[in-house]
């Protein structure tokens, strides 16, 4: 592996780490359209930067587009704060129109200037270690590396100063007022922050990558913990896996770097939808197929419960009487014999003392709290348990 492609893997990296932070409290604060808003809306200040210095490499250019970023979110709040409109539908109004204003003062006043909109929206990492950053003439490494790198020391100082804040402002913001913590300066503070990281990465990944990295890793990570300090981790362990896996991607496919990790991020989120312990789509859809047969276990024992005629109780009967397909009236029968809620002579059903006993608090339980009636049903009497 030459120095070269180490230097992408690593600025690769970086950014994915640098995103994530931010990345995570933005999708714990259902903001997460928001980083696609500020990684557009920033360009304005960029352009109005590079008239002011003429130097694309200026450190104003990030201030005065953190100050863009921040002026997105400002006007998206008022927008929503009205009442007239939603939120997404105030992202969809200003992130394209500072966007636009970014594009026709490149477009009047620096036609001739090379200020490339496709290098910003997509980036090229392949082209990153080219850009040297010399200090007395002494090579020192790729430029988006100490670029990224500061603002990642950065992030993480001011993460782990304010931790606590942050964290009490996310979860509850009034709390944290009473505590004398301020839910305002921490919500700019961090948008702040990712605009500052958007435009750091924008020589070497470009905005899409950016979002994808502030989202993508974040989005999985949640599916996977409700622990902030776990998420965290999961987030950037996330982003660096899709780093270097998109990397070797695109060398095997000869394509777009920034593109092969935004698409490895795409099929490594969809795995964690799918197979999250918990959340993930087939866990949720076995949970309530599970729960699905408990309430016809709950019918199918009120039935007996409210049928003395032996021909209602016979087995053979079950599918008639319910109007229960076979699979569901088998996987019903099993369920309760297996609970000890039923006995079967000569074909015919009888609740056992368990089941006339659960049959009675099922009852008291409904008429009192129907909401919570069969969860505490099932952990009083172990349904399914082993």
């Amino acid at each position: 592996m030459s120095s070269a492609q180490l230097e992408i893997q690593l600025i690769a990296c970086i950014v994915a780490i640098a995103c994530a932070i931010p990345g995570t409290f933005l999708v714990l604060r259902k903001m997460a359209m928001i980083s696609d808003a500020i990684s557009h809306s920033i360009l304005p200040g960029i352009v109005v930067g590079f008239f002011i210095t003429e130097d694309l490499n200026s450190p104003l250019l990030i201030l005065l587009a953190a100050l863009s970023g921040i002026l997105t979110v400002v006007l998206v709040e008022y927008i929503q704060k009205t009442g007239l409109v939603k939120e997404d539908t105030a992202i969809g109004l200003v992130f394209p129109a500072l966007f636009s204003v970014g594009v026709i003062l490149i477009a009047k006043n620096a036609g001739d200037v090379h200020l490339d909109i496709d290098a910003v929206l997509l980036g090229e990492l392949a082209f990153a270690p080219f850009d040297r950053l010399l200090i007395n003439g002494t090579d020192i490494g790729p430029k988006s590396l100490y670029v990224i790198g500061t603002i990642l020391l950065i992030t993480l100082g001011l993460l782990i100063t304010f931790f606590k804040e942050l964290k009490l402002s996310t979860f509850d913001a009034q709390l944290a007022a009473t505590l004398g913590f301020s839910p305002v300066i921490m919500h700019y503070g961090l948008m702040t922050v990712a605009s500052v990281t958007t435009v750091g990465a924008f020589d070497a990944v470009g905005a899409i990558l950016v979002v994808a990295l502030m989202i993508a890793p974040a989005a999985m990570a949640y599916l996977l913990t409700k622990d902030l300090k776990k998420m965290l981790w999961l987030s950037v362990l996330f982003g660096m896996v899709a780093a270097i896996l998109g990397y070797w991607v695109a060398h095997w496919l000869d394509a777009s770097i920034a593109g092969s990790i935004t698409t490895v991020l795409g099929v490594l989120f969809f795995i964690v939808y799918l197979f999250a312990p918990n959340t993930g789509l087939i866990s949720v859809m076995y949970r309530q197929k599970r729960q699905q047969i408990e309430v016809h276990l709950l019918t199918f024992l009120l039935h007996l419960q409210n049928h003395e005629d032996i021909e209602e109780r016979h087995i053979k009967h079950l599918n008639e009487h319910i109007n229960w397909h076979e699979v569901t009236a088998k996987s019903v029968l099993e369920l309760a014999i297996k609970n000890n809620m039923i006995v079967i002579e000569d074909e015919i059903i009888s609740l056992t003392e368990k089941g006339e006993v659960f049959t009675a608090e099922a009852i008291n339980y409904i008429i009192t709290n129907k909401s919570a009636a069969i969860e505490e049903m099932k952990d009083r009497f172990f349904l399914f348990r082993g």
